[in-house]
């Protein structure tokens, strides 16, 4: 259960900064926390949140001056935080605390975190220049980046799946080349027939479960499944065999493990630079004042939602 509480505001130690939250980014897997079935569910009570945007209002001791007042993206996450961000403000350690253009806005930062990072590393483990691509889940707020971070990055061709029209139309908007609603049965012959039974050359999957199994029908022999939905592989014995004898690859992908300082800040920096530049299209599927996160939860357990939902303390 979730309920808004008073709390004292936090003190920022050595080396950290307070920073008044004005936006926190709500994630599938918070929804998941909040009803007990999350894989790893953290001791009671708990703040629920990883990744927040705001402006520095209190410095700890031995604190670059400088930082006062700064607008800044905090990857609560990053940081070796698993809580917290559904807060007022927040403490955290200087160097999490990622400088904002002041052409972006904190929603538009918050969506760039989890999400964000998501899309480029996915991009980075496995480049999809000269390939056509399948990015499932492609209005959601991984896909929605992915689609159009794959067709700067030299796809062939993009194909979107999502599970409404709506989803399918906004993947369309930002670029994808083809589209297919993976909530029909027979999507994965759909996929072939609009490849021209060439089929695909590499899979981006954030969904798992039933969906890797359809989406790997459409792989193309030689072709590489990037899978990303920790938790929820079921692919079995005779799958990956077939996989075997056509082939092909599966190659796993969990971001914080990919998270050095160097790369996180140098991510972080390409995707604000795109975002604040006109170059990269963040989508908003929500927007909540704090005392409304259950009704955020609730609008991402619908499925309804494209982009990122947030939460405006």
């Amino acid at each position: 259960m979730l309920e808004t509480v008073d709390i004292p505001t936090p003190v920022p130690g050595t080396g950290e900064v307070l920073v008044r939250v004005r936006a926190a980014g709500v994630n599938f897997f918070e929804t998941l926390v909040r009803q007990g079935r999350y894989a790893e569910a953290p001791p009671l009570p708990m703040v629920p949140g990883v990744e927040v945007a705001g402006t520095v209002e209190a410095l700890g001791d031995g604190t670059d001056p400088a930082l006062l007042g700064a607008r800044v993206a905090v990857p609560l996450f990053a940081a070796g935080r698993g809580s917290g961000g559904y807060a007022a403000c927040v403490a955290v350690d200087s160097a999490y605390a990622f400088p904002i253009p002041d052409s972006l806005s904190f929603e538009d930062a918050v969506a760039l975190l989890v999400q964000g990072l998501t899309a480029l590393f996915l991009i980075r483990r496995s480049p999809p220049k000269g390939k056509t691509v399948l990015v499932t889940a492609a209005g959601g707020g991984v896909g929605s980046l992915l689609v159009q971070l794959a067709k700067r990055a030299g796809a062939t061709s993009v194909v979107a799946a999502a599970g409404s029209a709506e989803k399918l139309a906004l993947a369309r908007e930002l670029g994808a080349d083809l589209a297919v609603d993976y909530t029909q049965p027979d999507w994965p012959r759909q996929l072939a027939s609009l490849t021209e039974d060439r089929g695909i050359d590499m899979v981006y999957e954030t969904v798992g479960g039933a969906l890797t199994r359809a989406a790997l029908e459409a792989l193309a022999p030689q072709g590489e499944l990037v899978f990303g939905a920790v938790g929820r592989f079921e692919l079995d014995k005779p799958q990956l065999e077939a996989m075997l004898l056509r082939n092909q690859s599966l190659k796993g992908f969990a971001l914080l493990p990919l998270l050095t300082p160097t790369e996180l800040a140098g991510g972080l920096s390409e995707l604000f630079t795109l975002a604040s530049t006109g170059k990269l299209t963040v989508v908003h599927g929500g927007r909540y004042p704090l005392d409304e996160a259950v009704q955020a939860h609730h609008a991402l357990e619908s499925r309804r939602t494209s982009g990122k939902v947030v939460l405006v303390p």
